[in-house]
């Protein structure tokens, strides 16, 4: 195992542009045909040292994995808010969900928003805004209910059809 992974890291020292000193010297080492007692020891060193180097390579890169993971599910959790976001203005009847175009003039959109994030927060008018896109999410969730159970009933009336026709082959080959 030794002998094969000096082997394999010789020729990756090997490989490098800009070998460190100390790989440098590992090299030399391992091309020495005899070496002395002092160069042995050196060299076993300088693998404890490279065997070292790898070990942190592969910690670095293993954490580097970890710190993109993370970052890809902020991502993904962000741009799921921002989805989320642009169903509301399709539920609101602003945006074409087959294409995602708004269905009205761009800055016309954008200045209502505005005007709605600098207005100052009248309870009233908010408490009407909130009535009014409750309900509007509300009619929606029953709606998904109701294509979900058509969904269902359907898969079950199908599922029902294939059992008969099963039943009646069953039938028929036993009476052949």
């Amino acid at each position: 195992m030794t002998t094969e992974w000096i082997e394999h890291r010789v020729a990756y020292i090997r490989g490098l542009k800009k070998p460190t000193d100390r790989q440098r010297m590992l090299l030399l080492l391992t091309e020495k045909r005899f070496r002395s007692v002092d160069d042995q020891r050196k060299l076993d060193t300088l693998i404890k040292a490279e065997k070292a180097e790898e070990r942190v390579q592969k910690a670095r890169a293993n954490a580097a994995r970890v710190v993109t993971a993370v970052k890809q599910a902020e991502r993904k959790a962000r741009n799921h808010e921002l989805y989320k976001a642009a169903g509301l203005l399709i539920l609101a009847g602003l945006v074409d969900s087959a294409t995602g175009k708004p269905l009205r003039d761009r800055g016309e959109l954008l200045g209502a928003l505005l005007d709605m994030a600098e207005r100052k927060r009248d309870e009233k008018t908010v408490r009407e805004w909130k009535r009014a896109g409750d309900a509007r999410l509300d009619e929606r969730a029953v709606s998904e209910k109701a294509a979900t159970m058509l969904y269902v009933d359907a898969a079950f009336e199908q599922f029902g059809r294939i059992l008969s026709e099963q039943t009646d082959h069953v039938k028929r080959a036993k009476t052949a």
